[in-house]
C-alpha cells in the first residue's frame, strides 16, 4: 500500500484530501464505488443516493430492540426496503499528469444525475434549461471555480404495456455535465454538486448559514 502511494502524484492526492473534508447534506448517501479505467491515468468516483422515507419509517419505536435497530440504521445511512429513491448520481474526478486541451487542464470533474419528476415539471420544455441552470447556480453559490463546462440534459418518458400496463407513465430527467476546476481543491465543486442532486430529487434548500451534516464513506 504504501508503495502504492508513492506512485500517485502528489496533486491528485491533496484533491483526494479536499474531497473528504466535503461537507454534504444528511440526506445524501454518498459512497465510493468503481472508478473507470480508461479516462484518465488517475481517478476517484463517488456514487450518491437520496431516498424519501415511507410513513413506516419515519415512525421511530420508542422502546425495545428495535428501537436501537432502527437508530443504528439510521445513522448508517441505510434505507428502508420500501423508501423511494428520489435521485441518484455519479461524481468522477479524473487527473492526468500530462494535461489536456479538450479538458484546458489536468483535472477533469465528470457528473451524472438523474431524477424522476412529476408530471407537470416532466413535460416542461424548459425541463433541460432548467436542469443546467441548476448546475451553474450549485457551483457559483458555493463559489467553485471551473471552466470549460459541458452538458446534456435528456428526459426519458417510460410507459408500461401488457401486464404492467396499471403502472403510470413516468419521467425521468438526467444530466450528464462536465467542467475543469480551476485548481487542485474541488471540496466546493462536490459540495455543489451533491447540493445538486438534492435538488433534483426535490428537497428544499438548507437554510442560508446552515452546514449539511457530512454523510460520506471515502476511503
Amino acid at each position: 500500500m504504501v508503495n502504492a502511494l508513492a506512485q500517485v502524484p502528489s496533486e491528485f492526492l491533496f484533491a483526494l484530501g479536499t474531497l473528504r473534508k466535503a461537507q454534504c447534506r444528511s440526506e445524501l448517501r454518498l459512497d465510493e464505488i468503481p472508478a473507470p479505467a480508461r479516462l484518465a491515468p488517475y481517478a476517484v468516483a463517488l456514487g450518491a443516493e437520496v431516498f424519501s422515507p415511507t410513513a413506516a419509517t419515519r415512525q421511530v419505536p420508542v422502546h425495545g430492540p428495535a428501537a436501537k435497530a432502527f437508530a443504528e440504521k439510521q445513522n448508517a445511512g441505510i434505507p428502508d426496503e420500501e423508501d423511494e429513491e428520489l435521485a441518484t448520481g455519479r461524481f468522477i474526478l479524473l487527473y492526468d499528469p500530462d494535461g489536456s486541451a479538450v479538458w484546458e487542464g489536468e483535472f477533469r470533474i465528470v457528473t451524472y444525475i438523474r431524477a424522476q419528476m412529476d408530471a407537470e415539471m416532466g413535460n416542461d420544455t424548459m425541463l433541460g434549461s432548467v436542469a443546467w441552470t441548476w448546475l451553474v447556480e450549485a457551483l457559483e453559490n458555493h463559489a467553485a471555480q471551473y471552466r470549460a463546462a459541458g452538458g446534456t440534459a435528456t428526459r426519458i418518458l417510460s410507459e408500461s404495456f401488457g401486464t404492467l400496463s396499471d403502472r403510470p407513465d413516468t419521467i425521468d430527467i438526467e444530466l450528464r455535465a462536465s467542467w475543469t476546476p480551476a485548481t487542485a481543491n474541488v471540496q466546493a465543486h462536490l459540495e455543489a454538486w451533491s447540493d445538486m442532486v438534492c435538488t433534483f430529487a426535490g428537497l428544499p434548500p438548507l437554510p442560508p448559514g446552515v452546514t449539511g451534516l457530512p454523510n460520506r464513506r471515502l476511503n
